[in-house]
C-alpha cells in the first residue's frame, strides 16, 4: 500500500516595520500592493496545496484578505521570519511530514517554477529536512557584496557552508582557472516537524557572526540541500528597488 504523498504548502512571512522600506509588503508596484505579487506568483506552483501570508499587521492582513488571499496572525516579537514561519505552521495545524516553503514576500517577481524546485527534495528524500535554492553568480561584483550570500557544497548537493565572504578563497590569484562562485536565495523547504526542531536550537555560533540563519542547521549536524536553479530573483529592499520591479513589469 503506497504512502500518501506528502502536501506542499506554502508560507509568506510578511511584516510592516523595516528600516530601510516601512510598510514594504504594502508598497504599490503596478496598481497591486507587492505581496499580492508574491501571492499571485504563488499560487501559479501546481505543487503547492495552499499559499498562505503569515502576519503580525493589521494593514497587511486586511490587504490579503481583500485581494482574496490567505492570511494568519502570528505574533509580534518574533526576532525572525523563520520564527514566525514555525508558529504560521502550527497555527495551521499543518501536517508534520508535510513540506512548508517559506517564500519571501519582498520577491514579486520569482518564477513559480523555483518552488517546485526548493520542494521537489524533500518530497523524493523522507530522510531529509531543509533545502533551498542556488544560483550561480555571473555579476562580478556580487562575489564581495556581503549582501550577497555565498555557499559552497558537497558531491551530493548537501551545504557545506554559507558565507556573507567569497568562498572558495583564490589563493593563487594569477592562476588561469578561477572559482565558480553560487550565491544563497531566500527560498526554503522544511519537513514540518523539522521546522518546530530548528526554532528550538540555540543559536550557533557561526550564525551569530555571519548573521545568517541557515548555519544553524550545518552546525547542529542537520544536512541542507542545495538545488541549483537557472532563475534569479529580484529582492526589494528600496522604494528604488520598487520602482526596478515596477519597470520590468511594464516592459
Amino acid at each position: 500500500m503506497s504512502k500518501t504523498p506528502a502536501k506542499v504548502v506554502a508560507i509568506i512571512p510578511a511584516r510592516y516595520h523595516s528600516n530601510r522600506f516601512e510598510g514594504k509588503p504594502l508598497a504599490m508596484i503596478a496598481g497591486k500592493p507587492m505581496i499580492q505579487h508574491v501571492v499571485e506568483r504563488a499560487k501559479q506552483a501546481k505543487i503547492l496545496s495552499r499559499v498562505v501570508v503569515a502576519t503580525d499587521d493589521e494593514r497587511i492582513a486586511k490587504a490579503v484578505t481583500g485581494f482574496g488571499g490567505e492570511v494568519v496572525m502570528t505574533r509580534v516579537d518574533h526576532v525572525s521570519g523563520t520564527d514566525r514561519l514555525a508558529e504560521a505552521a502550527e497555527l495551521l495545524r499543518i501536517e508534520e511530514h508535510s513540506v512548508v516553503v517559506n517564500i519571501q514576500g519582498d520577491q514579486p517577481l520569482f518564477p513559480p517554477e523555483v518552488i517546485e524546485q526548493v520542494a521537489n527534495p524533500l518530497l523524493e528524500d523522507p530522510a531529509l529536512s531543509m533545502s533551498t535554492l542556488i544560483y550561480k553568480i555571473i555579476r562580478p561584483e556580487e562575489i564581495t557584496d556581503p549582501n550577497h550570500v555565498k555557499t559552497v557544497f558537497d558531491c551530493d548537493k548537501n551545504a557545506l557552508y554559507f558565507s556573507r565572504s567569497p568562498v572558495p578563497f583564490q589563493r593563487n590569484p594569477e592562476e588561469e582557472v578561477q572559482p565558480t562562485y553560487y550565491k544563497h536565495l531566500g527560498f526554503y523547504a522544511y519537513r514540518k516537524g523539522f521546522l518546530l526542531t530548528f526554532v528550538a536550537l540555540p543559536e550557533g555560533e557561526w550564525e551569530r557572526f555571519e548573521k545568517l540563519e541557515q548555519l544553524r542547521a550545518l552546525e547542529y549536524g542537520y544536512r541542507v540541500r542545495v538545488v541549483l536553479t537557472e532563475h534569479d530573483s529580484i529582492e526589494v529592499d528600496t522604494p528604488r528597488d520598487a520602482q526596478r520591479v515596477e519597470a520590468m513589469i511594464g516592459l
